[in-house]
């Protein structure tokens, strides 16, 4: 995969799921069962464009034009779609962690905007917790702590319980960027 600026790096990361179970459904709808029920927990979630333009592609386009109206982070979910369906080495790795140090102050941006009741920054949290918990293991587990750093948890022993050591590496970083989030 080739190396994408911070902030669209992590967004590929943060749906790298979704990215897979796209470009794998357009080649064989079969072995993507769950997707509908994805695409419609999505538009529930008001990712109505997103959906939309998912579905067009699970269609049959493929033009680049599918970009024009989406938001910033839209684009490049589409945009890593669209890619992966023409260079399948260009899709977001599996297997990889996620990216502690570029994932934590998305996370502590997005705990804090949810705490301050920011609907769409909730909507997105709840998106990616379920990405999280479809991913298993330490994602999952992170997924399940988010709703308490939400509601102000920052006791890493019991937030990181249970979970292994690049888990608890990347809990330990959201902390500090949510300690240093409150001070600014």
């Amino acid at each position: 995969m080739t190396t994408l600026p911070a902030k669209e790096q992590q967004i590929v990361e943060a749906h790298t799921g979704l990215i897979h179970r796209v470009v794998i459904a357009c080649h064989d709808r079969a072995k993507v069962p769950d997707l509908d029920d994805i695409l419609k927990q999505a538009e529930d979630n008001g990712w109505l464009q997103l959906v939309a333009t998912i579905r067009k592609i699970l269609a049959g386009a493929r033009d680049m034009a599918l970009l024009n109206g989406l938001d910033d982070e839209d684009q490049v979910i589409v945009q890593s779609i669209l890619q992966g369906l023409q260079n399948p080495e260009t899709l977001p790795d599996l297997g990889a962690g996620v990216n502690g140090a570029m994932a934590a102050p998305g996370i502590a941006a997005m705990v804090n905007g949810a705490r301050r009741g920011n609907l769409e920054t909730l909507q997105l949290l709840g998106t990616m917790a379920q990405q999280m918990l479809q991913a298993g293991g330490d994602m999952a587990r992170l997924a399940g702590i988010l709703r308490p750093l939400v509601q102000g948890e920052r006791d890493a022993d019991k937030l990181t319980a249970g979970m292994g050591v690049e888990g608890q590496k990347l809990v330990v970083a959201i902390l500090e960027e949510l300690a240093l989030q409150d001070t600014h």
